[in-house]
């Protein structure tokens, strides 16, 4: 292909989600968008994407602000571990959730920790982002100094107040009296177990440990602003999204497949936990609508939407809703004891999506925690080590400047 001729990519995400790829393509070919005979400038973005969560989408948008195209390297769970310790969420999930970001465009598999020069040029990449502090492989070694040498580096903001570190450790503080009015029991870990998770020294209510700030900014730039046209089939869908997983985003990707418009209805924390019991949710009203915009199939979302699809929703002036859908998962009544989806139903107007992920679901991943807390407490203490390593490195840098 000439170098100055369109490109067009031949892997589609729906291809990536729905047939498994052939051994020797390692990487998910999303979407390509060129306006004219310029080259367009091609960004490399690596990482663990463990639990995906806005401050991987925060980077992931501010890296592809950057140029026109983003490869997104995602590691192998054997490299992961290798360098890091064990990960939460699988690499076939992890894989999934980063090609699900509206701002990725290509994911490469089993990237290589130590980031190199000949990967990026590979993938003929102009450069290389990552956030303004420094990763180490086992050994010390900066993971990327190979292309800080060769001047392709450069460097984003890092999302203050969300870690997947911090996210497991929420977990953990939420397990004293785990699930206390729902299905099943979890065994409980007393807080003297996981101090070292979280800046908190007391278990709190749902989620008071997080030092996230949420603001209108941060909301308006993961916000495309598109309007549906009169034309539209608009499609309706509510929920919690904690930990925004990939059963969350093989549900929104069908839903969206109805219609043409995919408004999503996320209910705030006192009803979550009102409806849930415990210390649901695990993640705040804002955090899980930034996860949740982050997403390719969402167009708009609806901040504490509420938990019955009532006609406040289904009548209201801006938009007109044409289908309301739901996932083949148990259902909680309100509480009432009511069918959320009874007026919807009586409209006519109602759909269950069949999701083949729906079997991976919050309290899974939550599950994965506690089973696993002893790996993870040891994963952390590696982890403090390394972050001991890497500050003073961060210093050296910043004194030689």
């Amino acid at each position: 292909m000439p170098q100055n001729a369109p490109e067009k990519m031949v892997v589609s995400i729906s291809s990536a989600f729905h047939s498994p790829l052939p051994p020797f393509l390692h990487f998910y070919s999303i979407n390509m968008t060129t306006t004219d005979n310029k080259k367009p400038v091609r960004i490399w973005v690596d990482g663990c994407w463990d639990l995906a969560h806005f401050g991987h989408a925060n980077a992931l948008r501010q890296a592809k602000a950057m140029g026109d195209y983003l490869v997104v390297g995602v590691h192998s769970d054997a490299e992961i571990e290798k360098n890091k310790g064990p990960t939460l969420m699988k690499e076939e999930e992890r894989y999934a959730a980063i090609a699900a970001c509206k701002w990725v465009d290509e994911v490469v598999k089993d990237a290589p920790y130590y980031t190199q020069v000949e990967v990026l040029k590979k993938y003929d990449v102009d450069f290389c982002v990552h956030g303004d502090d420094i990763t180490t492989m086992a050994d010390g070694t900066d993971c990327y100094q190979a292309v800080k040498d060769a001047g392709m580096y450069k460097e984003c903001k890092r999302t203050v107040g969300v870690s997947t570190t911090e996210i497991v450790g929420r977990m953990l503080l939420m397990t004293k009296d785990h699930h206390t009015n729902r299905r099943g029991s979890v065994s409980s870990i007393g807080s003297e177990q996981i101090d070292s998770f979280s800046a908190a020294k007391e278990p709190s209510k749902r989620t008071g440990v997080s030092q996230f700030l949420p603001t209108s900014k941060r909301i308006v730039q993961f916000s495309d602003g598109r309007e549906p046209k009169p034309t539209d089939r608009i499609v309706y869908v509510d929920g919690t999204f904690d930990l925004f997983h990939v059963g969350h985003i093989e549900f929104l990707k069908r839903a969206k497949a109805l219609g043409d418009f995919l408004i999503v209805g996320i209910h705030d924390d006192p009803t979550v936990n009102a409806i849930k019991g415990s210390n649901f949710p695990v993640m705040n009203l804002h955090e899980r609508a930034l996860s949740v915009l982050a997403c390719r199939y969402v167009d708009e979302v609806i901040l504490g939407a509420p938990y019955s699809c009532t006609a406040e929703i289904l009548d209201n002036k801006e938009y007109q809703i044409n289908i309301v859908a739901s996932s083949n998962t148990d259902i909680h009544p309100d509480l009432d004891g009511s069918d959320p989806y009874k007026l919807a139903k009586e409209r006519g107007i109602y759909q269950i999506v069949e999701n083949p992920k729906s079997t991976l679901t919050t309290d899974d991943i939550i599950n994965r925690v506690i089973d696993g807390r002893k790996m993870y407490e040891e994963r952390q203490r590696r982890k403090a080590g390394k972050a001991a390593l890497e500050k003073e490195a961060e210093e050296q840098a910043r004194g030689s400047q």
